[in-house]
């Protein structure tokens, strides 16, 4: 093998270093300036991205742009490798808040919830394609069904990071109502998840049949449920063991090596590797091993300082909002989203005798789309199976309802309002 095809060159390696220096300084800047008006972290991380993006930086200093960003393909691959390493370890640290239990009182609610936030929606989405074209934002794939499920998942998905971190801003997170809202989210979120990595499955075969179809389904939900159900006891089991050598060694190390393996099972089987690594994070936030909780921490601490801000300020330097941005659509898709996911939660809830205020309380916070949409978006564009308008629509979607839910809840709580009657 060439040495030049594995080692960068000097002023690639300046290149590269520059970006990632960049795209750190930007991305925490703005991180905290928007966190500090009490808005979610994650969408002052991604302006950051927009910033060097093609939207501002790109417009007004094309040539710097491309010095930095575009010129050579090699410093493009190590910052791809980065994104997915953020990518992987957010979904890993996200698998870390998922608990396995809630409270059997508010079964009935977070029963109805699911119903109104997501059979509702996804059904909505489903059919939106047989009412309205799609086709001009399919992606390179050109896979219809993957295109459909993918829809459906942008209807009805809720982000368990943003809505939780809008809660802690407002000191409610230990209320019955965040409780609720966050319970249902992680139900929601593990069927979401199971319906997204069906898509990415189909378009990772060559020819989609029906054979095909019902292979990737039966897998992918074969995956889910012996990493849900079986991969505990045998972690568990393994973690336990004296002849476990690299768990000695370093903690940390060795939960590093299982959100990686099991990653890398997920892309052998064609499931997204994310799944791979939010399922094993599942596992080992749920494991009753005190030595976890600091190993947790740590791997929580440095993944936010480095690999999840650049996942995001690329995020947002993937976006063009100059010239890949239809703004109708936006607005038309926004909407109809907000529209299926509020009143869908919203009638569910009343349904169960719920107060017109508590209720429309509840169908906010799972309008919040936050990460997971995010995620969403980038999987699906990274894919191929939906286009840079669609890309950039859907993550401007995320922050929309992100800050909407938090001014929202931050105005009631500066009322005094309750968000859940008898149960704040």
């Amino acid at each position: 093998m060439n040495s030049n095809n594995i080692v960068l060159e000097n002023v690639e390696l300046t290149r590269f270093f520059l970006a990632v220096v960049l795209l750190l300084f930007f991305s925490h800047t703005l991180g905290y300036i928007f966190s500090k008006y009490k808005m979610p972290k994650v969408i002052g991380e991604i302006c950051g991205g927009l910033i060097l993006g093609p939207t501002l930086l790109g417009y007004f200093l094309p040539d710097v742009y491309k010095w930095i960003f575009e010129a050579f393909e090699s410093e493009g691959k190590l910052l791809s490798s980065i994104y997915w390493l953020g990518l992987i370890f957010l979904m890993f640290i996200s698998g870390f808040e998922i608990q396995s239990s809630f409270s059997k009182h508010d079964k009935k609610i977070v029963s109805a919830i699911l119903i109104g936030a997501t059979i509702i929606p996804f059904l909505a989405g489903w059919m939106a394609p047989r009412f309205y074209d799609f086709t001009p934002f399919i992606g390179p794939k050109q896979n219809l069904l993957a295109l459909n499920i993918v829809i459906a998942i942008a209807i009805a998905v809720t982000s368990i990071p943003v809505i939780s971190k809008i809660f802690i801003d407002l000191d409610i997170i230990d209320s019955r109502f965040a409780k609720i809202v966050l319970a249902a989210a992680t139900i929601q979120d593990i069927i979401l998840w199971i319906a997204l990595a069906i898509a990415t499955g189909l378009v990772s075969k060559e020819h989609v049949s029906k054979i095909n179809i019902l292979s990737t389904v039966m897998v992918t939900i074969i995956f889910f449920l012996i990493m849900l159900f079986v991969m505990p006891k045998i972690i568990s089991f393994i973690s336990k063991s004296k002849t476990n050598l690299l768990m000695k060694s370093s903690l940390d190390g060795y939960v590093l090596l299982l959100c990686i393996l099991f990653a890398t099972i997920a892309s052998i089987l064609n499931i997204n590797v994310v799944f791979g690594a939010f399922l094993v994070g599942i596992i080992l936030g749920n494991l009753q091993n005190k030595e976890f909780k600091q190993v947790k921490v740590n791997i929580k601490k440095f993944s936010l300082a480095f690999f999840i801000p650049i996942y995001f300020a690329i995020v947002g330097l993937k976006i063009d909002l100059i010239n890949n941005f239809d703004i109708y659509f936006f607005i038309g898709f926004l909407l109809f989203t907000t529209l299926f996911e509020i009143i869908g939660t919203f009638t569910a809830v009343k349904l169960i005798k719920l107060d017109t205020l508590s209720s429309f309380n509840f169908a906010v916070a799972m309008n919040t789309r936050g990460g997971p949409g995010i995620v969403l978006a980038t999987v699906a564009f990274d894919m191929g199976i939906i286009n840079e308008t669609f890309f950039s629509v859907l993550v401007v979607i995320a922050i929309v309802t992100s800050l909407l839910a938090g001014y929202w809840f931050k105005f009631l709580i500066s009322k005094e309002k309750p968000l859940l009657k008898n149960g704040f």
